[in-house]
């Protein structure tokens, strides 16, 4: 009979908005142990101490000194100072995206997490999405990325732009498949609703040669999230929201005098463009796996803290989506003022 895993003792700084949803799964998965949560807003407190039953408090200084692993789920301008001394302790940390405001912040995280072995995992739950896993398995080497995250204005993360607020989960998928460093950034952007950018739109070009664009907007009618990635011989498209994706393959037969003599064969238009996806292009629906995102980034941050290991997200990929995204907003200032 296989035992099983050791409970981590878990903590959530910050209950309002996500991190509640932090403390519900921390509440329900049988590796996790909910210790206490902290939160600067009596109403919020009052709220986790009915639901959760531990211990909330009103500043993380007073967590207990057992605690292994803390998510941080504050607003980003407080990610350093709340993350830094925990790490420093040896306290591993689950810190919500975007990682920091500017890249010295970051820095300094990733040295105290190495310094006491800690474990520092940002939090790009769609790196966890069925679909985007599903994607990845396909060791897919892109040419071409078309990235497109739109939904309607939420009234929450004004504080921010739509870059690092919305494009940041896509940066971050851009450069798992890129594996590349950024060469080339220009966008723009406009503001809305809001005295930040509440639309943008940004073109990288890396140093293999694959070209993506990004497009991000909080002012739409509808949701969408959706990414698109060609390579030489595929083509997948991704559905975030749906969780699900689609793979596009030469056909074997495939060639320029086959698709020569299906336009010379007398067939309608019609006829030609069906045997498009089922004699020259086969087409096939991933196999996405099962689970929510974010309980899925969770188990793999108990796992990394309980076993040791590297995170799928860990502190240098985060710092990483950072540093792309402030060349994007760089690149749109710099077309706002030319």
């Amino acid at each position: 009979m296989q035992e099983s895993p050791r409970r981590v003792r878990t903590a959530v700084i910050g209950a309002g908005g996500f991190g509640r949803h932090h403390c519900r799964i921390y509440g329900e998965l049988p590796e996790a142990s909910l210790a206490a949560i902290v939160d600067r807003d009596p109403e919020t407190r009052a709220r986790a101490a009915g639901q959760y039953g531990v211990p909330v408090l009103a500043d993380a200084s007073e967590l207990p000194p057992d605690v292994e692993a803390v998510s941080v789920a504050v607003p980003t301008q407080f990610h350093h100072a709340v993350a830094l001394p925990l790490l420093r302790r040896g306290v591993s940390v689950l810190i919500e995206k975007p990682m920091v405001r500017d890249l010295d912040e970051g820095r300094e995280l990733i040295e105290a997490a190495e310094r006491s072995g800690a474990v520092l995992q940002v939090g790009h739950v769609e790196r966890f999405n069925p679909a985007v896993r599903a994607l990845e398995a396909h060791d897919i080497r892109p040419r071409f990325i078309e990235a497109a995250r739109v939904a309607p204005f939420s009234f929450r993360s004004v504080d921010v732009g739509v870059v690092m607020d919305l494009m940041i989960h896509d940066i971050d998928i851009v450069l798992s498949l890129a594996r590349s460093r950024p060469l080339r950034v220009e966008a723009v952007g406009v503001p809305v609703l809001t005295e930040h950018e509440d639309i943008a739109n940004a073109r990288v070009v890396f140093e293999n040669g694959c070209v993506a664009t990004l497009t991000a907007s909080r002012v739409a009618t509808k949701t969408e999230r959706k990414v698109r990635v060609f390579s030489g011989d595929s083509y997948l498209i991704v559905d975030f929201g749906k969780r699900e994706g689609w793979l596009y393959r030469k056909g074997p037969g495939l060639t320029p005098d086959a698709v020569r003599a299906f336009a010379a064969g007398g067939k309608s238009v019609q006829e030609l463009q069906g045997a498009v996806f089922t004699d020259l292009i086969r087409m096939e629906k991933l196999e996405t796996p099962q689970g929510d995102p974010l309980t899925e980034e969770i188990r793999d941050f108990l796992r990394c803290v309980r076993d040791r290991e590297k995170p799928r997200v860990g502190g240098r990929e985060g710092l990483e989506a950072v540093s792309l995204a402030l060349e994007v907003l760089r690149s749109l200032r710099r077309g706002e003022n030319p």
